[in-house]
């Protein structure tokens, strides 16, 4: 019997709760004092937080992890942007090339009757799809053959990108990424802190079931806890601005971004934007 408890005793020593008690409070404490400095660093949590917390739940030292990189960003005198390249690291550029591959389109018979535009010319097509969704909360547009030949052509060499959202804040980074016939938008806060699981604010799909008449049709839907109507047109736009109609400038932007993310300045994209809404 001494024996087996002398064992015992071993194995389940008497202060390991308290070890462990002591442990998790540190985390938690940490956590919390993390959570704090990401409010008062990014005036955009607010928007994020219920999501952010649900990550916390699940993986708490995952979440610490993350938290604490993207409120101590690395301090070596380069610019901040520098922490962009990771968005494209080889690992990254081979799974979205592997998605664009390999997930499959959305399809327009999902929304309507491809039987019942068959004889109707583009210009119908282009009507009846606007109109019909004149009074649905979602982005509707449509896109000649040869601007979509464009844009596919573009997201090709630029799979990944950042713009920059105007808020009353002032600009808040929104990534977006190119997979088969789908634009997926997601605030950087978001993606920094759940990464491939970060929740998306707006989708853009373009469907070409009626590509042969000469358009293309695009839905974008958008979490209006996030986003106002107003705010996923301007993302929309900007996505036209870089991927459609690019100047110089932008091009380079998009060049840089993907070719040198070290050198990326987000200030410059801000510039870019600016000019834009004084334009």
């Amino acid at each position: 019997m001494a024996c087996a408890r002398k064992l015992l005793f071993r194995v389940f020593p008497n202060n390991s709760l308290s070890v462990h008690r002591t442990i998790t409070m540190s985390a938690t404490r940490r956590a919390e004092e993390a959570i704090e400095k990401l409010k008062e660093s990014n005036p955009y949590y607010s928007k994020y937080a219920s999501k952010i917390a649900q990550l916390q739940q699940t993986s708490a030292e995952e979440f610490l992890d993350r938290v604490e990189r993207v409120v101590n960003p690395i301090k070596d005198g380069q610019s901040q942007a520098r922490s962009y390249s990771e968005l494209l690291n080889p690992k990254q550029k081979l799974q979205a090339q592997k998605e664009q591959a390999e997930l499959p389109h959305k399809k327009l018979t999902d929304i309507m009757k491809l039987e019942l535009i068959a004889d109707k010319s583009a210009e119908e097509v282009s009507q009846i799809w606007l109109e019909y969704h004149k009074t649905k909360e979602v982005l509707a547009a449509t896109l000649t053959t040869a601007q979509y030949e464009t844009l596919m052509a573009r997201a090709k060499e630029h799979p990944v990108f950042l713009i920059p959202l105007p808020r009353s804040e002032g600009f808040e980074f929104v990534m977006l990424q190119f997979a088969a016939n789908t634009v997926h938008f997601t605030p950087l806060l978001a993606y920094q802190v759940h990464h491939e699981n970060a929740p998306e604010c707006l989708t853009m799909v373009h469907y070409t079931e009626v590509q042969d008449k000469g358009v293309v049709l695009m839905r974008g839907e958008y979490d209006s806890k996030v986003l106002t109507a107003q705010e996923a047109q301007c993302l929309a736009n900007e996505l036209q601005m870089f991927y459609l109609k690019p100047d110089e400038g932008k091009l380079r932007l998009l060049e840089t971004f993907t070719r040198k993310p070290d050198e990326f300045k987000h200030m410059d994209l801000i510039k870019e934007v600016e000019n834009i809404q004084l334009v």
